[in-house]
């Protein structure tokens, strides 16, 4: 069976197609976040350190790592980026020991990373376009560390499912001119929105079997694209990522994290329910009324779509005896009991001397 190991340190991220679902945590990313990009920026690493944490708690398998500011004071990428991209990397890793992909449009960013990166992190990413092929296979043979292969070329994404994986071909057969095995390439076949393609869906989980059977390659998707532009966006993640992982997927590059509700929204809701004559206890803390009222959850806590990961790994049978679906839906301890139960050594009996 194909398996792509990544590694950091002292932990290993196998992701095979007897393994359980590799979650790629992709919220290290300014892209489309402002706030966030201001702050790299200014030299600012709050926000990716509470990233971090908070998605390796909520069952993050790797950590996506993206540097792509395009900073006010200079726009150029290749100048900016690298030494960026080497900062936020040695500042994650320091925090959470789990293997890292390091994602970049720059090549110098790329190879920045893979200097000071632990381990064997994965490589994020190769296309099938001419010069990237020419920038980037080389540089996974000489760190030996396997590549995301998306699959667009030099004409741009095409709709057709067959083109899509005529060039995941191509890049298998180029990297192996390059002596990278199939093993080490975990093709992006490309998720389209099915809002825009009501064939999207069916197209990627036939690629998928595809990319499986034809190459014997794993694969991975930005697993948010297929809801994009649609209400209810967890309703429709959360039944792709099982289809997708029966149809033999075996990662994607996601949000593993429910993020907790405001503070703006909690006043809203409350201004909601005043006005509609409702009467709270006094005293109501703000995670019991988000709680009550559906909201959600005033701390960062696993997705649903870990939800539906979890469950269908358990059903095929990559949870042996459940063992983790049963520890993912443990409630937690209350206060003075440990993990079992058993109240701790303070509330309990004595020992004899």
């Amino acid at each position: 069976m194909t398996r792509t190991i990544v590694e950091s340190k002292t932990k290993t991220a196998t992701i095979g197609f007897d393994e359980p679902f590799c979650v790629i945590g992709e919220r290290i990313n300014p892209t489309g976040r402002k706030k966030l990009a201001a702050e790299l920026e200014a030299g600012d690493f709050s926000t990716v350190e509470k990233d971090a944490l908070a998605q390796v708690a909520a069952g993050a398998t790797v950590l996506d790592v993206n540097a792509g500011v395009v900073y006010n004071s200079n726009p150029n990428p290749n100048e900016t980026e690298p030494p960026l991209m080497v900062e936020i990397l040695k500042l994650v890793q320091g925090l959470v020991d789990v293997p890292l992909c390091i994602d970049s449009s720059v090549p110098g960013a790329l190879e920045a990373g893979l200097e000071v990166c632990e381990g064997r992190p994965l490589l994020n990413s190769v296309t099938g376009e001419e010069e990237r092929l020419e920038q980037i296979l080389p540089l996974v043979k000489k760190y030996n560390v396997p590549v995301v292969a998306i699959s667009n070329d030099d004409t741009g994404i095409s709709e057709d499912p067959d083109v899509r994986f005529a060039v995941a071909k191509k890049i298998v057969e180029r990297a192996a001119d390059h002596g990278i095995p199939a093993h080490d390439i975990v093709v992006d076949p490309l998720v389209m929105p099915v809002g825009a393609m009501a064939t999207a869906g069916v197209q990627v989980f036939t690629l998928v079997r595809k990319l499986r059977e034809e190459l014997g390659v794993n694969t991975t998707c930005g697993a948010s694209n297929i809801s994009f532009g649609l209400p209810n966006r967890h309703g429709i993640n959360n039944a792709f990522l099982p289809m997708a992982m029966g149809a033999g997927m075996t990662s994607a590059i996601m949000n593993p994290v429910a993020l907790p509700v405001t503070q703006k929204r909690i006043a809203e809701k409350k201004a909601e329910v005043a006005a509609a004559g409702v009467v709270l206890p006094d005293g109501m803390d703000d995670e019991t009324f988000v709680t009550l009222f559906g909201l959600g959850s005033t701390q960062s806590k696993p997705g649903k779509e870990m939800e539906a990961i979890r469950a269908a790994n358990f059903l095929t049978d990559n949870d042996p005896h459940g063992a983790e679906w049963i520890r993912f839906n443990k409630p937690p301890a209350a206060p003075g009991e440990e993990a079992g139960g058993r109240r701790g050594r303070a509330g309990g009996r004595r020992r004899r001397a």
